[in-house]
């Protein structure tokens, strides 16, 4: 029998009403939980660890899931959540450091593991009517553990074992409260999807109705509401991002939405008559041109840390779209394209984990005198669900698909300080490496390919002469969910003309890397 919450719990159906709160205890995991729920068709929402008891009842949730963490949950000052979250009658899903703390709460011992598990492991399933339905009785699943449970009460069934972790799997007796000592988020957990849809569906209750297409219609008819009859200024940038905010808006005000172009001097090569194009194709909307390159060079002058940059970026960025909006008249809102990972790395949502990985240029550099109310209707979507939404909505596959570009453009790629001469280098190369791609048929097979240009100079020789000039980063990823990514392993011919093209075409350069990092440990941009 499902545990599904009673009806003062689920609010009135619509297609946030199916909902699962992450708890986030540090994982690098944490957002991929998420994306993971939200392959079930069931929203997701990831929020601190020590969120409070009324503000989960606020949320209506139908299940709850605790994430990883690097921390033991036996030291001082290790994080924790609200025991009564436990006691609520909500489904609770435990997960690594989550499933330790759901045990160690309700009179389980954790210790550190003399046999600890990382990666890859067989795990041995004793059976469970609702969380391991389907699922075969051996099973590959990937741990990240030093500790483990060493000791449950009387309430807890062992569900699962491995050969070094008595307890990979449990379930309270009385309570709808689960735990797994490894990660079913992972691809390299070949079952887990099928593990995370049994509790979504079989514990939770949840039937499935999560839809773009109804995110769509309740977005357009949110924005409606927000917007009134005022106008709307949104950004555009070349990339998917906003193309999908403007088609969202145009849906949703039409004519009432212009559209604003800051040539910032960021841009990738060509970027300014590509957008112009597109949205002269595709959408019948007012649109304005800024040439503010010099504005944003002498405000990004001997600026080298990426924070600082981006605050740079975000005032120049604000104060070009205010003096334009002057000309536009009853402009009253602003829209961006934040997206979900977004909101969550500044640290931005409400109840979301409060550590700041980035300062994003849209919700961590604004000024506090914006000017302007903001309208964001995708900062609840990650990005593959916003390319979903794009084609939805009837954008070209060539904008739909077309590789992500920060917000403040090749500033985060040109390390060091951002001069036009060293724009110029990086822009060409970048135009390199993306033609190179693109004519080896592996623009689709990558998910972000892009040049990053080094303050670092090296020896090098050309036509007998010695050199010192810069080195330019390749790099190149794959990912399902910019979560997660691993590099490219780009066939050697590839990289070999385009490491060839980038120094026999663009003046200044003599040296060319690859960077094959992952992430994590690494982020996909270099700042």
């Amino acid at each position: 029998m499902s545990h599904v919450p009673p009806a003062s719990l689920t609010g009135s159906p619509d297609v946030f009403d199916e909902r699962v709160l992450v708890l986030d205890f540090g994982s690098q995991y944490a957002q991929l939980i998420a994306r993971r729920v939200r392959e079930q068709n069931v929203y997701a929402e990831i929020v601190r660890h020590d969120i409070a008891p009324e503000r989960v009842r606020a949320h209506r949730p139908r299940g709850i899931i605790l994430s990883g963490g690097p921390s033991s949950v036996y030291e001082p000052g290790a994080p924790r959540c609200h025991p009564e979250i436990l006691q609520m009658g909500i489904p609770v899903l435990g997960i690594c450091y989550g499933m330790q703390l759901v045990t160690q709460i309700l009179g389980g011992q954790v210790a550190n593991s003399p046999a600890r598990e990382y990666g890859r492991t067989r795990c041995f399933i004793q059976g469970d009517p609702h969380l391991f339905v389907g699922i075969m009785d051996q099973t590959d699943v990937w741990m990240s553990h030093g500790d483990q449970v060493a000791r449950v009460s009387e309430d807890f069934v062992s569900l699962a074992h491995t050969e070094t972790c008595p307890l990979a799997a449990v379930r309270h007796r009385r309570l709808p409260v689960y735990g797994l000592q490894f990660h079913p988020e992972v691809t390299h957990t070949p079952q887990g999807s099928r593990i995370l849809h049994n509790f979504v569906t079989m514990v939770c209750g949840c039937e499935g109705r999560w839809r773009l297409g109804d995110f769509a219609r309740e977005a357009i008819h949110r924005m409606r509401r927000q917007i009134g009859g005022a106008r709307v200024i949104c950004g555009l940038s070349g990339g998917v991002d906003s193309a999908v905010t403007a088609a969202l808006l145009y849906k949703a005000i039409g004519r009432q939405l212009s559209c604003i172009l800051v040539n910032n001097g960021l841009l990738r090569k060509a970027e300014q008559e590509s957008v112009i194009a597109e949205f002269s194709n595709h959408f019948q909307t007012d649109l304005h041109v800024v040439d503010a390159r010099d504005r944003f060079l002498t405000a990004l002058a001997g600026i080298v840390h990426p924070d600082q940059k981006r605050r740079c970026i975000g005032h120049a960025f604000i104060e070009c779209f205010k003096q334009e909006a002057t000309k536009i008249e009853n402009a009253r809102f602003l829209a961006q394209g934040t997206l979900y990972p977004d909101v969550i790395e500044s640290g931005a949502a409400p109840d979301g984990p409060a550590a700041t990985i980035k300062l994003h240029h849209n919700v961590g550099g604004l000024p506090d005198e914006l000017g302007f109310e903001l309208v964001e209707p995708l900062r609840d979507l990650f990005k593959d669900e916003v390319r979903k939404l794009g084609l939805e909505l009837g954008l070209p596959d060539d904008v739909v698909w077309r590789h992500p570009f920060p917000g403040p453009g090749l500033a985060v790629r040109c390390l060091g300080e951002v001069t036009r001469e060293r724009l110029d280098v990086l822009r060409e190369a970048d135009a390199i490496v993306v033609q190179e791609i693109k004519a080896a048929g592996l623009y689709l097979e990558t998910s972000q390919a892009f040049a990053v240009l080094l303050p670092v100079q090296s020896v090098g020789v050309m036509g007998d002469a010695r050199t010192y000039d810069d080195a330019v980063a390749v790099r190149c990823v794959h990912t399902d969910d910019f979560m997660t990514a691993d590099w490219s392993r780009l066939p050697a011919e590839v990289l070999a003309r385009i490491s060839t093209r980038i120094i026999n075409e663009v003046r200044g350069v003599n040296r060319v890397c690859y960077d094959i990092s992952s992430k994590p440990p690494a982020t996909i941009e270099w700042e």
